[in-house]
């Protein structure tokens, strides 16, 4: 597992306010680099104004709670499925990017991870799902 590096006192303040944040003594607590990547692209985006981190908490609040709604178990193991999926649904409703973009480029990624040989860092070309 991976912990983040220690952050500054506004994103500790942030972090705090997420009650059911996978942390262990040293701060959040990560199980896939996606995971942390995922985390930091919510702290920065909120962070450079395109969203509160009210708004942020209520979007993955929402996201969770249709989750309970749809019966998934909460026991942590898909927090992070959850966290990228209000992160995605901010970014396209804040015109950040489009549905159809991100498709494509989660499309692009798919096809390079199939793609790649066991063992061996994924890379996403230029020419793959868009721009980088």
């Amino acid at each position: 597992m991976t912990t983040s590096n220690s952050p500054d006192a506004a994103t500790a303040e942030r972090v705090a306010a997420l009650s059911r944040l996978p942390r262990d003594a040293s701060g959040p607590v990560f199980t896939e680099p996606w995971q942390a990547q995922a985390f930091a692209l919510a702290v920065k985006l909120s962070e450079q104004g395109h969203f509160t981190w009210k708004e942020w908490a209520a979007a993955l609040a929402a996201e969770l709670k249709a989750a309970s709604d749809r019966g998934e178990p909460d026991d942590g193991s898909r927090y992070y499925e959850h966290w990228l999926a209000a992160l995605e649904r901010l970014v396209t409703s804040r015109g950040l990017t489009g549905t159809a973009a991100l498709k494509e480029r989660k499309e692009a990624w798919a096809d390079a991870y199939r793609h790649t040989l066991h063992g061996k860092p994924v890379a996403l070309d230029a020419g793959q799902g868009g721009k980088v």
